[in-house]
């Protein structure tokens, strides 16, 4: 069945219960982006972490972005450090959805979230005021709140300190969700790739079920498209399906393999 293009936002998808498909697009291709959001995907998964131009680069960034602005997709970008400074960055290009790689405490957590945010926790936020792309550079009406309306903001738990620490990063406030990562958590507990590890597991389900009780959307990733419906049906609000690289492999893969030698030569 063909999917409808989404007219809310992630955010918003979210809040109400949504669960959220996407793909990881690991050549970083405008083309792609939009082919991505023409298809139906509720979120493109940008990841600067690996690999990628530097997340730095706005002329970068903004090209991403105007491809899934023209086809009603979002990006969900994954920056590399946990660094204030470079959160506001990406927001003031016009990234609706950041989320942190390595972070291990709420402390750290809260640093990030309070940056992306102009009034936070019933206080001032850190989010710095100017005329950038966001704000259809100064043509928005009520740009702040419109913002701290808009932005989503989360974390991904990779390490075992984050996972011990889970219960007081759920308690940040604004906290939009909270991201496992398998392999990481595999090299955590010394097993580098095997994620049927039991530890590995422990620590997936401690994350997942903690933040189902809590009510923090938790995202995974997805191993084909049965592993994709049990975790939809598990909890999991935010399920990456793929990569580009490993579908073409996949398709590509299976064509030539289809393919027959004419005998008559």
């Amino acid at each position: 069945m063909e999917r409808e293009r989404n007219t809310t936002s992630l955010r918003k998808r979210l809040e109400r219960g949504d669960v959220t498909l996407g793909m990881a697009e690991d050549t970083y291709s405008p083309t792609l982006v939009e082919l991505y959001g023409d298809l139906g995907l509720d979120f493109v998964w940008i990841d600067f972490e690996h690999a990628g131009p530097s997340p730095w680069d706005a002329g970068a960034v903004e090209s991403l972005l105007r491809a899934s602005e023209l086809t009603g997709t979002e990006l969900l970008v994954r920056v590399p450090v946990t660094e204030p400074a470079l959160v506001r960055k990406v927001l003031d290009a016009g990234v609706r959805n950041v989320f942190l790689s390595h972070v291990d405490t709420a402390d750290e957590v809260r640093d990030i979230v309070r940056a992306a945010y102009f009034r936070y926790d019933g206080g001032p936020g850190e989010r710095g005021l100017a005329v950038p792309r966001a704000s259809r550079w100064g043509l928005e009406d009520d740009y702040a709140a419109a913002e701290d309306e808009a932005v989503l903001v989360g974390v991904t738990i990779e390490s075992l300190e984050a996972v011990e620490n889970i219960d007081s990063i759920l308690d940040v406030p604004n906290l939009g969700f909270v991201f496992v990562g398998p392999f990481d958590l595999s090299v955590a507990v010394g097993s580098p790739g095997e994620l049927d590890n039991p530890d590995v597991q422990d620590a997936v389900e401690t994350v997942r079920s903690r933040s189902v009780e809590r009510g923090v959307p938790v995202g995974n990733l997805g191993f084909g498209m049965e592993d994709v419906n049990e975790k939809a049906g598990n909890g999991y609000q935010i399920l990456n399906v793929g990569t580009t690289a490993l579908a073409i492999q996949e398709i590509v893969a299976e064509w030539l393999n289809a393919y027959e030698e004419p005998r008559n030569r």
